[in-house]
């Protein structure tokens, strides 16, 4: 058993399948990390449950109930000082973070992303790389930085394009190197602490 484990706070919008893969590595006796609380800026969605399956608390915090990100923001950074966390990890938050709420965390937000950044930031990457004609793709876990995708490189994982790959094919193995290369850069992180 690990003493003086990260502690983590991963931030959901939807199905949860990357805190699927963290919550399964938090539960080998060996991992560095633990996670102390799974926030959802949208409620009832499948993470959520994923998490309360395993036992973690839980937050949601709608973005629509506010009037501006600052409040949205600031009732989140509010939230969380009830819980111990080392590391935030943003697994499909769909919202983006305001310089003051990462200034808040500075190097302590990591991200993943269903692209080999510094390529197609933001949305929709699969149909723009295969429109380019790309033949490899990938994920890449980076620090949250103000700027959207463009913090330091932690961990990428490559997915060649096959021929007849459709973004969605395409998406579907992205997402099964993401679920690998998740646990293993936050256990990266932990080690080099």
């Amino acid at each position: 058993m690990i003493e003086n484990k990260l502690n983590l706070a991963v931030f959901i919008s939807g199905r949860g399948s990357n805190l699927q893969s963290l919550i399964d590595a938090c539960q080998e006796d060996n991992y560095p990390a633990q996670i102390s609380v799974v926030l959802s800026n949208k409620p009832n969605v499948q993470g959520l449950e994923r998490a309360k399956k395993a036992g973690i608390p839980t937050l949601t915090i709608p973005h629509k109930d506010f009037e501006t990100k600052e409040a949205f923001e600031g009732t989140i950074l509010e939230a969380l000082k009830d819980y111990p966390i080392d590391l935030i990890c943003l697994a499909g938050f769909m919202r983006i973070l305001s310089p003051y709420f990462i200034g808040h965390w500075p190097d302590k937000i990591i991200n993943i992303h269903p692209s080999l950044l510094p390529d197609y930031k933001g949305l929709n990457t699969h149909e723009r790389a295969l429109a380019d004609g790309q033949k490899e793709v990938g994920c890449t876990i980076h620090h949250v930085v103000p700027e959207m995708d463009s913090g330091p490189i932690i961990m990428q994982k490559k997915v060649p394009v096959l021929d007849g790959d459709t973004p969605e094919t395409l998406a579907e193995r992205v997402l099964e190197q993401e679920h690998i290369a998740y646990p293993e850069a936050v256990r990266l992180l932990a080690e080099t602490r």
